[in-house]
């Protein structure tokens, strides 16, 4: 009885590694809202998980000014900080703004030190004199991310430069009402970012918005502020059918997953929000979200994108993790 039960266990790890054997793993880190005045970091833990990129979703520093020295000083201090460093040498770094590292809270295309807050973030993120961003307005980015023969397109859209007044509610909540007319990207970016998801061949497609794309119901900033500007995201997702389409965000101070199927896409698309590298909400409340999947994360967090791939197979692990670098919530992205 012994033997047979020493067979079977052996039986069982053949055929559990026969199954693994053959697949590579890819890990993409991301976050945002970090506080340049926190001493209280979580590159440590970020590391911990060797990602081969880590991507900035916004509020890089909290710089809030129009005077562009100090916001070189406050970028410096982030970016000197001994963990950050250890990161830096260890993986690649890309990343986009929203407002606070733009330069005003809740900012758009009226704020007059644009240009040169925008010359500051690319030299924060090492970003080469000769690439194409420096040319252009705005800070919209893309890469291919390759990795053991797995090609990730990473787009980085700029929701900050070109986007058109909020309509603010002077009785919140909430915060902010929706508006029909206006743009968030600019016509410019989004001929850009057609042309990126044309006939696009990579395996995997990230996009990078600071704000939330899928959920509507907050009174915050997000898309659906622009509820045409979202709905020709979608329509231009249907129009070009990226493959495998992750949206990442941040911006809340809280982690959340969100899913939806648009019409005539034939598969669905996830939004994975994280931020709160410093800070977070002070309580847990309760917010409406009717495309969340699992709970909403009141809590420090980053994010973690686990790519376990080979020639016929590609499984998606999208996973929060706390300043404790604990697992606090985890989706299986399914195409």
């Amino acid at each position: 009885m012994a033997k047979f039960h020493t067979l079977t266990i052996c039986l069982f790890v053949f055929l559990l590694l026969s199954c693994s054997k053959g697949f590579n793993t890819t890990t993409i880190a991301f976050g945002s809202c970090s506080h340049q005045f926190d001493s209280l970091q979580m590159w440590d833990n970020v590391i911990a998980h060797d990602p081969v990129a880590w991507i900035w979703l916004g509020d890089n520093i909290y710089g809030d000014t129009y005077d562009m020295d100090e916001m070189k000083a406050k970028y410096d201090m982030q970016k000197q900080r001994a963990s950050y460093q250890r990161l830096l040498r260890k993986t690649k770094v890309f990343g986009i703004w929203d407002d606070h590292d733009y330069g005003i809270n809740d900012g758009g295309s009226s704020y007059t030190m644009k240009d040169e807050s925008k010359e500051l973030l690319l030299d924060f993120l090492d970003i080469p004199e000769n690439a194409d961003v420096r040319r252009h307005s705005g800070a919209y980015q893309s890469y291919l991310i390759e990795n053991q023969g797995l090609t990730i397109k990473l787009i980085l859209l700029d929701t900050r430069y070109f986007r058109d007044s909020l309509n603010k509610n002077p009785q919140p909540p909430p915060v902010y009402l929706p508006r029909n007319d206006g743009t968030i990207l600019g016509e410019a970016q989004w001929q850009w970012l057609e042309k990126e998801l044309t006939n696009s061949t990579a395996d995997i497609h990230v996009i990078g918005s600071s704000i939330q794309l899928i959920s509507e119901e907050h009174g915050y900033e997000k898309w659906a502020n622009f509820p045409n500007e979202r709905k020709r995201f979608f329509d231009l997702i249907v129009k070009t059918k990226p493959k495998r389409l992750i949206i990442l965000s941040g911006d809340r101070h809280i982690a959340e997953f969100s899913k939806i199927e648009p019409a005539g896409l034939g598969y669905p698309v996830y939004e994975f929000t994280s931020s709160g590298l410093t800070h977070t909400w002070s309580g847990e409340r309760p917010e409406a979200n009717k495309f969340r999947i699992g709970k909403l994360m009141v809590s420090k967090n980053f994010g973690i994108i686990t790519i376990n791939h080979n020639n016929n197979s590609i499984n998606i692990n999208l996973t929060a993790y706390d300043d404790n670098n604990e697992k606090i919530g985890e989706v299986v992205a399914k195409f």
